[in-house]
C-alpha cells in the first residue's frame, strides 16, 4: 500500500510516525503502514457468498457457498486470539461480508476487543438502516468496490443496477457519519475510467481512494492478458499522482492510495527526484518504514473455512487451520519453510528483484504474480514496470 497523497503531497511526514513509537497497537490507521512491529493486518473472508459475480473476483465468490465457514462461536474465538496475538485491524471480506448474518455481531466483537474493524464490500446492501448500524458498532471504514461509472462497473459486476445500489449505500454511510470510501481494480478494461473516479471523489465528497493493481488469483487469474503494460501501468500512476496532486492544489485533501505493486514506492520516489522536490529524502525515509510487500509477515489472511493464507490471493497454500490452532500459533510457527521464508524473503527473491537496489523497500513486491506467471515464487514479479536503469539505482 503506497500513500500518494501522504508522500507526494506530504500529508505524512516521518516525525509523525516516529512519535508514537511505529508500535502497531499505538498508531492511527493513516500512519499504521509504518509501524515496525509489522503486526498482521488480518483479512477474514467471512463467507464466499456473494450477491455479485465480478469477472476479477479473487475467491471465486458465489451466489450461494456450499462451503463450511466459522460458525459464530468459532469466529469469537479467532477474534479473542487475534486481539490477543496484538492484531491492529481485522477487515472483513467475502465474497460480500455483509451477506452473513452475523457481520455485525462480529464486527462489534472485533471493535470491543481493541481492534478496528474495517469493512471490503460491493456496497449494494448498504441502506439507511444497516449504515446506522455499521456506525453504531464503532466500525472505522468502509471500503467500497467500484471498478468505473455505471456501464463499466455493471459489467464488472455481472449485474446491472450495482454501481447505482453501491452510489446509494455510499451515500447512506455518508448520511450517518461513516467513512467510506472507493476500491478500483486496474487493468485494460477499465484504465480509462480512473479520471471518472477522482472526479466521482469530488462530486460526492468521498474521502479516500484506493488504486489496486491486479493480482493474478481467483477469477483474476483468467485476466492476465488484460493486465497493464509496463507502459500503460506508468500512465496510470502518473495519472493518479497528477490527478492527486491537483485535488490538493485546490485544498480537497483526499486520501489516494495504490495498492498491490510496490513497485509504485520507488517510482514515485524517483519522480519526486527528478522535480527536484526537496521532500523526497523524507519520502524514502517513509518507504523504508512501510517496507513494501509484507505478506506472510505484516499482512494475513483467514478463509471462511478457517485456513490461514499469507493474503487473500494466495488460497492455493495454506499454513493451518484456526481449528485446529490458534492464528497466533500458526502465524509464528517458523517450522514451516514457506512462512520462515516469507518473514524475510528478501532473501530468496531470483533475478531482477534480488539485484534491485530498491528492495528492502519494495520487498520483492507480488510473489503471487511470480508465482502465477512463471511457476516460480520466488522469480520475478512480472507487474514490476521499473527499467534496469530504475534498478539499478543509477538514477537516484
Amino acid at each position: 500500500m503506497i500513500g500518494i497523497s501522504k508522500l507526494y503531497c506530504g500529508t505524512v511526514e516521518p516525525s509523525d510516525a516516529l512519535r508514537y513509537g511505529r508500535r502497531s497497537g499505538d498508531l492511527p490507521s493513516h500512519l499504521l503502514q509504518f509501524s515496525k512491529d509489522k503486526k498482521p493486518v488480518v483479512v477474514w473472508n467471512v463467507t464466499r457468498a456473494c450477491n455479485l459475480r465480478c469477472v476479477h473476483c479473487y475467491a471465486r465468490a458465489v451466489e450461494e457457498t456450499r462451503e463450511r465457514e466459522l460458525s459464530h462461536e468459532e469466529g469469537l474465538a479467532l477474534l479473542d486470539d487475534l486481539a490477543a496475538f496484538g492484531v491492529p485491524v481485522v477487515l472483513f471480506s467475502g465474497g460480500e461480508p455483509l451477506v452473513r448474518p452475523d457481520l455485525l455481531d462480529l464486527a462489534r466483537y472485533a471493535v470491543l476487543k481493541g481492534m478496528r474493524a474495517v469493512i471490503s464490500t460491493n456496497g449494494t446492501l448498504i441502506d439507511r438502516e444497516k449504515a446506522r448500524k455499521l456506525k453504531d458498532i464503532g466500525l472505522s471504514y468502509v471500503g467500497v468496490s467500484l471498478d468505473g461509472m455505471e456501464e463499466v462497473n455493471d459489467r464488472f459486476r455481472g449485474k446491472k443496477g450495482a454501481f447505482q445500489k453501491a452510489m446509494e449505500g455510499i451515500r447512506n454511510c455518508q448520511e450517518v457519519g461513516l467513512k467510506v470510501g472507493l476500491r478500483f481494480t486496474m487493468n485494460r478494461m477499465n484504465a480509462q475510467e480512473i479520471p471518472n473516479i477522482f472526479d466521482l471523489l469530488e462530486t460526492y465528497d468521498i474521502p479516500r481512494v484506493c488504486f489496486y493493481h491486479l493480482v493474478y488469483a481467483g477469477r483474476g487469474s483468467e485476466l492476465v492478458e488484460q493486465d497493464l503494460s509496463h507502459e500503460e501501468t506508468r500512465r496510470a500512476v502518473d495519472l493518479i499522482i497528477d490527478r492527486t496532486k491537483a485535488l490538493h492544489e485546490r485544498g480537497s485533501m483526499k486520501e489516494v492510495l495504490t495498492v498491490d505493486n510496490h513497485a509504485d514506492g520507488p517510482y514515485v520516489y524517483l519522480r519526486m527526484l527528478k522535480e527536484n522536490d526537496p521532500r523526497a529524502p523524507e519520502v524514502l525515509e517513509l518507504l523504508q518504514m512501510n517496507e513494501g510487500n509484507n505478506s506472510g509477515r505484516g499482512f494475513g489472511c483467514v478463509s471462511w473455512d478457517g485456513s490461514v493464507h499469507a493474503d487473500q490471493f494466495w488460497r492455493h497454500y495454506s499454513f493451518g487451520n484456526v481449528l485446529q490452532r490458534p492464528f497466533s500459533e500458526i502465524w509464528t510457527d517458523l517450522s514451516n519453510p514457506l512462512m520462515a521464508r516469507l518473514k524475510e524473503k528478501k532473501k530468496y527473491v531470483k533475478g531482477r528483484c534480488a539485484q534491485c537496489h530498491w528492495l528492502d523497500i519494495c520487498g520483492g513486491n507480488f510473489r503471487v504474480r511470480a508465482e502465477a506467471v512463471s511457476g516460480d515464487l520466488w522469480a520475478p514479479d512480472p507487474a514490476c514496470y521499473l527499467t534496469d536503469d530504475e534498478i539499478s539505482g543509477k538514477l537516484a
